[in-house]
């Protein structure tokens, strides 16, 4: 179903965190799922995936994450700070110890001066701490910055699961 590279990062990502006895959640926009359908594509995955978030809308960031409706308002929903909050909010909202967001334009509309087609804001969550990164992808067609976003995101759990 997903590039050769999605399912080998998927696959690190769910013995990683069965090693350490870690659950993950996935708190997607752009994605729309994505991250959580290439890991629990994983056999076996069950032990590690708690949950996943598609938090298309900003009422969806509001009601599913407990998002302020005011931060959503000042930094828009490709922003830090809300990339942050939803990966704080799914980790509050679920039994997982680790887990990442996901917020960006994936196109071919909706960009703008300030943010361009391809701006992606990831925030992952963990026992290693909170992190963020921003990708700017470029207009390189909605299923490519989708993609590339789930091997960011996978990336991230990585990252925070100490793998």
């Amino acid at each position: 179903m997903f590039p050769e590279d999605i399912d080998l990062l998927a696959r690190r990502v769910v013995q990683a965190a069965a090693a350490r006895g870690l659950m993950v959640a996935a708190a997607e926009s752009c994605t729309g799922g994505l991250v959580c359908a290439a890991l629990t594509s994983v056999p076996g995955s069950s032990v590690v995936v708690e949950r996943g978030f598609v938090t298309y809308s900003d009422a969806a960031k509001t009601g599913l994450l407990d998002l302020p409706a005011a931060l959503i308002a000042r930094h828009g929903a490709v922003s830090e700070p809300v990339a942050r909050a939803m990966a704080e909010g799914a980790l509050a909202r679920s039994a997982a110890q680790v887990s990442v967001a996901v917020t960006g334009v994936a196109g071919p509309g909706g960009g703008s001066p300030g943010k361009p087609v391809g701006l992606v804001h990831f925030a992952a969550c963990g026992p290693r701490g909170a992190i963020h990164r921003e990708r700017r992808f470029g207009d390189i067609g909605r299923e490519r910055v989708r993609l590339d976003s789930v091997r960011a995101a996978l990336d991230l759990l990585l990252d925070r699961i100490g793998a």
